[in-house]
């Protein structure tokens, strides 16, 4: 759905966007991560047609972004990091009108603007005033109208910013469903609404793409430190004999015991996952097993691992 190839974006003695280069596949949920100043907002500026690049391609669906500028906005719902709505404007009116600029007819464009109203929550709310309207019910207005014409691709930049827990509850929710119908891509410096939302992280700082994977898969890249807690009740020598055998296991640790467990913090070689041969061992002795838990990386020590500067070192 997206092909971007070496992208470069230069505003007067700086440069936003460096050099980039990824693609988004059809269907897929991706967060574009990254601190502000990042250059997430001027890479969906490009991709959304609402500035050109300095250098590089862009493809949506196809499409040259520069070239087929009005076949690719007809593909694209965009909702950017300012809502722009009108505030004078009743919610259904305001729907309908923006329905009708982006090409559906009379009958089309009703027939959206109810079913993207139920999509958003706004079902009971077509007559309300925009400007009266909350900070949340501000951003699904301006969801509903990125999903109005029904878009191939849409990008939403920062969707979730100042909203309450609730809120944010809600916009996730809608966001998750739009997985497999529509392509979505989220810019955010949120890192655990990248987390609950996406399929697929792309890592961005000073400009450049620093990371692009799963969140699982960038998981076990960092996963050589990862370690598998148990509590097992069991002879403190046979136990530690048992653990330096395992033949994937780069070190362990015993700790005192609690009771008549003892807490064992077992580190894999090559992050491989140590749960199965640890049940195993204890079912074959004997052992009773208390707690068998395997510590993950969250996506925020990924990003400050992948962010972190190389002069920096690490203790």
């Amino acid at each position: 759905m997206i092909e971007v190839s070496n992208l470069t974006k230069r505003y007067a003695g700086r440069t936003a966007v460096d050099d980039i280069s990824f693609t988004v596949a059809r269907g897929e949920i991706v967060g574009l991560l990254g601190p502000n100043g990042a250059g997430k907002s001027t890479t969906m500026r490009v991709l959304s047609g609402f500035m050109p690049a300095t250098s590089g391609t862009v493809r949506v669906a196809g499409l040259d972004v520069f070239h087929d500028s009005d076949a690719v906005r007809q593909r694209i719902g965009y909702l950017p990091e300012n809502n722009p709505l009108y505030p004078e404007m009743r919610i259904a009116e305001y729907l309908k009108f923006r329905a009708r600029l982006k090409g559906l007819g009379w009958a089309k464009s009703r027939e959206r603007v109810k079913k993207v109203m139920e999509q958003c929550g706004l079902k009971d709310a077509g007559r309300r005033v925009i400007g009266q309207l909350s900070k949340g019910y501000k951003q699904r207005v301006g969801l509903a109208d990125a999903l109005v014409h029904e878009p191939e691709l849409i990008i939403l930049d920062e969707p979730t910013i100042g909203l309450d827990p609730h809120q944010i509850r809600s916009v996730r929710a809608l966001i998750k469903s739009l997985a497999g119908k529509h392509t979505v891509l989220i810019s955010t410096h949120i890192l655990p609404e990248v987390e609950m939302m996406c399929s697929r992280v792309l890592i961005m700082l000073g400009g450049r793409v620093l990371a692009s994977d799963t969140p699982e898969n960038l998981q076990r890249r960092m996963a050589g430190g990862s370690q598998v807690i148990a509590e097992i009740a069991a002879p403190e020598a046979a136990l530690r004999a048992a653990c330096d055998g395992l033949p994937g296991v780069e070190q362990f640790d015993v700790s005192l015991p609690e009771g008549n467990f003892f807490r064992c913090a077992l580190t894999a070689k090559d992050g491989q996952d140590l749960r199965p041969e640890i049940s195993a061992l204890a079912m074959k002795n004997g052992w009773p097993l208390r707690e068998l838990t395997r510590s993950r990386h969250s996506l925020e020590d990924i990003y400050v691992q992948v962010t972190k500067p190389k002069s920096e070192v690490v203790e």
